[in-house]
Protein backbone atom coordinates (compact mmCIF):
# COMPACT_ATOMS: atom_id res chain seq x y z
CA UNK A 1 0.00 0.00 0.00
CA UNK A 2 1.12 3.48 -0.70
CA UNK A 3 1.14 6.05 1.92
CA UNK A 4 0.42 9.62 0.67
CA UNK A 5 2.34 12.22 2.26
CA UNK A 6 0.74 15.77 3.28
CA UNK A 7 2.69 18.63 1.54
CA UNK A 8 2.90 21.53 4.35
CA UNK A 9 1.42 24.79 2.47
CA UNK A 10 0.86 28.11 4.02
CA UNK A 11 -1.70 30.75 3.80
CA UNK A 12 -0.11 32.14 0.47
CA UNK A 13 0.17 28.56 -0.85
CA UNK A 14 -3.57 28.51 -0.44
CA UNK A 15 -4.35 31.49 -1.78
CA UNK A 16 -2.23 30.74 -4.73
CA UNK A 17 -4.25 27.32 -5.37
CA UNK A 18 -7.74 29.21 -5.18
CA UNK A 19 -6.95 31.53 -7.94
CA UNK A 20 -5.59 28.93 -10.09
CA UNK A 21 -8.39 26.48 -9.31
CA UNK A 22 -11.07 29.60 -10.36
CA UNK A 23 -9.02 31.47 -12.61
CA UNK A 24 -6.16 29.27 -14.12
CA UNK A 25 -5.60 31.67 -16.76
CA UNK A 26 -4.48 34.07 -14.33
CA UNK A 27 -0.85 35.20 -15.36
CA UNK A 28 2.02 34.91 -12.63
CA UNK A 29 2.68 38.59 -12.18
CA UNK A 30 -1.32 38.80 -11.52
CA UNK A 31 -1.28 36.44 -8.85
CA UNK A 32 1.55 38.25 -7.20
CA UNK A 33 -0.61 40.99 -7.04
CA UNK A 34 -3.60 39.16 -5.78
CA UNK A 35 -1.20 37.64 -3.37
CA UNK A 36 1.63 40.46 -2.29
CA UNK A 37 4.39 38.34 -3.88
CA UNK A 38 6.50 39.44 -6.68
CA UNK A 39 6.19 37.57 -10.00
CA UNK A 40 9.70 35.16 -9.52
CA UNK A 41 8.25 33.98 -5.62
CA UNK A 42 4.97 33.06 -7.33
CA UNK A 43 6.64 30.91 -10.30
CA UNK A 44 8.90 29.55 -7.69
CA UNK A 45 5.55 28.53 -5.15
CA UNK A 46 3.61 27.58 -8.06
CA UNK A 47 6.95 25.57 -9.51
CA UNK A 48 7.09 23.74 -6.30
CA UNK A 49 3.65 22.61 -6.02
CA UNK A 50 3.87 21.28 -9.10
CA UNK A 51 6.68 18.98 -8.38
CA UNK A 52 5.21 18.01 -5.05
CA UNK A 53 1.97 16.78 -6.50
CA UNK A 54 -0.37 19.30 -5.01
CA UNK A 55 -1.03 20.70 -8.67
CA UNK A 56 -1.30 17.47 -11.00
CA UNK A 57 -2.45 19.56 -13.95
CA UNK A 58 -4.09 22.21 -15.97
CA UNK A 59 -6.81 21.94 -18.01
CA UNK A 60 -9.93 24.21 -19.99
CA UNK A 61 -13.44 23.11 -18.49
CA UNK A 62 -15.93 22.75 -21.73
CA UNK A 63 -19.28 22.66 -21.70
CA UNK A 64 -20.66 18.96 -22.68
CA UNK A 65 -23.89 20.23 -24.78
CA UNK A 66 -21.85 22.96 -27.21
CA UNK A 67 -20.28 19.36 -28.01
CA UNK A 68 -24.05 18.02 -28.25
CA UNK A 69 -23.22 15.57 -25.32
CA UNK A 70 -26.64 16.52 -24.08
CA UNK A 71 -27.54 13.73 -21.81
CA UNK A 72 -25.42 13.84 -18.32
CA UNK A 73 -26.06 10.24 -16.57
CA UNK A 74 -24.28 8.72 -13.65
CA UNK A 75 -23.86 4.57 -14.12
CA UNK A 76 -23.49 2.94 -10.50
CA UNK A 77 -21.84 -0.44 -11.07
CA UNK A 78 -22.44 -3.95 -9.09
CA UNK A 79 -19.71 -6.37 -9.85
CA UNK A 80 -17.07 -8.91 -8.39
CA UNK A 81 -13.68 -8.46 -7.54
CA UNK A 82 -12.53 -10.48 -10.58
CA UNK A 83 -14.23 -8.35 -12.71
CA UNK A 84 -12.50 -4.70 -11.51
CA UNK A 85 -9.51 -5.08 -13.94
CA UNK A 86 -11.56 -5.72 -17.21
CA UNK A 87 -14.25 -3.76 -16.03
CA UNK A 88 -11.59 -0.58 -15.60
CA UNK A 89 -10.09 -1.62 -18.91
CA UNK A 90 -13.76 -1.35 -20.88
CA UNK A 91 -14.59 1.83 -18.81
CA UNK A 92 -11.15 3.82 -20.72
CA UNK A 93 -12.51 2.72 -24.27
CA UNK A 94 -15.71 4.51 -23.91
CA UNK A 95 -15.05 8.16 -24.44
CA UNK A 96 -18.22 8.96 -23.10
CA UNK A 97 -17.42 7.62 -19.52
CA UNK A 98 -15.51 11.04 -18.34
CA UNK A 99 -15.06 9.71 -14.80
CA UNK A 100 -14.55 6.65 -13.03
CA UNK A 101 -14.89 6.51 -9.10
CA UNK A 102 -14.70 3.02 -7.66
CA UNK A 103 -16.28 2.76 -4.57
CA UNK A 104 -17.20 1.41 -1.07
CA UNK A 105 -19.84 -0.07 -0.18
CA UNK A 106 -22.89 -2.42 -2.35
CA UNK A 107 -21.76 -0.68 -5.28
CA UNK A 108 -18.25 -1.21 -7.30
CA UNK A 109 -17.78 1.93 -9.46
CA UNK A 110 -19.99 5.18 -10.20
CA UNK A 111 -19.33 6.15 -13.67
CA UNK A 112 -19.80 9.93 -15.07
CA UNK A 113 -21.36 10.07 -18.14
CA UNK A 114 -22.17 11.97 -21.06
CA UNK A 115 -23.76 11.21 -24.26
CA UNK A 116 -25.22 12.43 -27.54
CA UNK A 117 -28.73 10.80 -27.36
CA UNK A 118 -31.05 8.42 -25.48
CA UNK A 119 -29.89 5.67 -27.92
CA UNK A 120 -26.52 5.96 -27.62
CA UNK A 121 -26.66 5.97 -23.66
CA UNK A 122 -28.75 2.62 -23.60
CA UNK A 123 -25.57 1.61 -25.66
CA UNK A 124 -23.04 2.49 -22.67
CA UNK A 125 -25.69 1.07 -20.44
CA UNK A 126 -25.71 -2.33 -21.77
CA UNK A 127 -21.60 -2.41 -22.52
CA UNK A 128 -21.59 -1.60 -19.02
CA UNK A 129 -23.77 -4.03 -17.74
CA UNK A 130 -22.00 -6.82 -18.83
CA UNK A 131 -19.95 -6.50 -15.42
CA UNK A 132 -22.88 -6.88 -13.59
CA UNK A 133 -26.02 -4.47 -12.15
CA UNK A 134 -26.36 -2.00 -13.30
CA UNK A 135 -28.12 1.77 -11.93
CA UNK A 136 -28.42 4.36 -14.17
CA UNK A 137 -29.70 7.97 -13.20
CA UNK A 138 -30.21 11.55 -15.42
CA UNK A 139 -28.56 14.55 -13.92
CA UNK A 140 -31.30 16.94 -14.59
CA UNK A 141 -28.71 20.13 -13.26
CA UNK A 142 -25.19 20.53 -12.25
CA UNK A 143 -24.38 22.93 -9.86
CA UNK A 144 -21.25 25.01 -9.31
CA UNK A 145 -18.04 22.69 -8.18
CA UNK A 146 -15.81 24.37 -5.12
CA UNK A 147 -12.05 24.38 -5.63
CA UNK A 148 -10.66 21.96 -3.13
CA UNK A 149 -10.00 23.55 0.44
CA UNK A 150 -6.93 23.23 2.93
CA UNK A 151 -7.92 20.33 5.66
CA UNK A 152 -6.71 22.94 8.02
CA UNK A 153 -9.57 25.68 6.62
CA UNK A 154 -12.01 26.77 9.14
CA UNK A 155 -15.17 24.92 9.38
CA UNK A 156 -18.07 26.67 8.14
CA UNK A 157 -21.35 26.09 9.53
CA UNK A 158 -23.45 22.78 7.96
Amino acid sequence: MTRQTTVSLDSTDHAILRLLQSEARLGVTEIGRRVNLSQPAVSARIKRLEQSGVITGYQAVVDPTKLGLNLHAVIRVRTTHAHLTAALEHFAQIPEITTAYRLTGEDCFFLDVFAASSERLEQIVDAVARFGPVTTSLVLRTYDTKPVSPAHATPTAV
